[in-house]
């Protein structure tokens, strides 16, 4: 059970990280409203070297709900750790970097172990560590600072979508309140694929304007998933983290 939620979380999470830049300069669109909604949205976001707390996901499809409790480290732009325990002993665990995404389940005696393009191959997408970042901080996936937008307000808040469509279609939509993002939405229509995440709530922790809770649907081909996370127990810049993290020997190699 833990293999498949840790494994559905992270290919949820996957299924939407596609290739970025980062230190761009400049805002590509010409709206000077939405130039400055989309500059207050990058400085509204949480500025921290270090992350520890608790996870608490729930995956859904149409056959059955499971649960489970993580704990949860991140070293911002560095590292991604994830622990699933069971009366206090570790069942799986999985650590992701900038270049690698690796992953073991105690119960089945099973591991993953790759790289970026692996899974990219397996999902048909690029895949980018910084925009799976980014989904679990309440940033926009995609640089909204890279292409033009058309700008709106709606009653849910400024919503941005590209003024040329691509190959993948996007919406963004920003909290008027404190700029970061409420919903954001991409779909492959030619490959009969989406993605939308929500962020119902956010929660102030240390003077940081942080999620609380994040829902993930993904449609593909008719059949639907949802993922719901749930951050608790908080701490950012806590000192030097610690990821263990290695493989036991004799464990079986398997693809996500």
């Amino acid at each position: 059970m833990y293999r498949k939620i840790l494994g559905l979380v992270l290919l949820s999470l996957f299924v939407v990280s596609c290739g970025s830049r980062k230190g761009v300069k400049g805002i590509a669109t010409k709206n000077a409203e939405a130039a400055n909604i989309i500059e207050s949205h990058y400085n509204a976001e949480a500025d921290f070297k270090t992350l520890t707390g608790k996870l608490r996901t729930v995956y859904q499809n149409e056959d059955r709900t499971q649960s489970v409790n993580l704990s949860f480290r991140m070293e911002k732009d560095k590292a991604i750790w994830m622990s699933a325990s069971v009366l206090g002993f570790p069942v799986a665990k999985a650590y992701i970097t900038p270049s690698r995404v690796s992953y073991y389940e105690k119960v089945s005696q099973t591991y993953f172990d790759g790289d970026f393009r692996l899974l990219s191959d397996l999902l048909g997408t690029p895949l980018d560590f910084q925009k799976l970042q980014n989904l679990l901080i309440g940033q926009a996936i995609y640089d909204l600072r890279e292409e033009e937008f058309e700008f709106s307000q709606t009653a849910k808040g400024f919503q941005f979508m590209p003024s040329n469509e691509g190959l993948i279609k996007k919406m963004f939509l920003l909290n008027p309140k404190n700029f970061k993002t409420s919903a954001q939405q991409l779909a492959q229509t030619e490959e009969n694929k989406s993605v939308t995440v929500t962020y119902s709530d956010y929660q102030e922790v240390a003077g940081k304007i942080f999620p609380e809770e994040i829902s993930i649907i993904a449609n593909e081909a008719g059949s639907s998933t949802r993922i719901e996370l749930t951050y608790r127990s908080l701490e950012f810049d806590q000192g030097e983290l610690s990821f263990p993290f290695d493989i036991p020997t004799g464990y079986e190699e398997i693809s996500l």
